[in-house]
């Protein structure tokens, strides 16, 4: 997979993620495949339970299906996945 600024337009439902840092310590180290999406979370299913997640306060490492892992800040998940379609992303590098 090319990882581009476009990967905040993907669906991350059903996708693996990890909290790979967050302002909040409880979210520190969950990790599972990720089931729903709001505007401002998402839920992950973490050691079989469901755990929601502020997109505002925790920075995800996704993982897809070829092995590519990707980390990406909340703050530019935040909004409604069919949303993002239609944002558009200044490069970063």
């Amino acid at each position: 997979m090319k990882v581009t600024p476009d990967i905040i337009r993907y669906e991350f439902i059903g996708t693996q993620a990890k909290i790979a840092q967050s302002a909040h310590a409880g979210y520190l180290g969950l990790a599972g495949p990720v089931i729903a999406e709001t505007k401002n979370t998402l839920t992950l299913i973490h050691q079989g339970q469901p755990k929601s997640v502020i997109k505002d306060l925790a920075t995800f490492d996704f993982s897809f299906n070829d092995g590519t892992t990707v980390e990406i800040d909340g703050k530019l998940l935040v909004g409604r996945s069919e949303d993002r379609l239609k944002k558009s992303i200044k490069r970063l590098w």
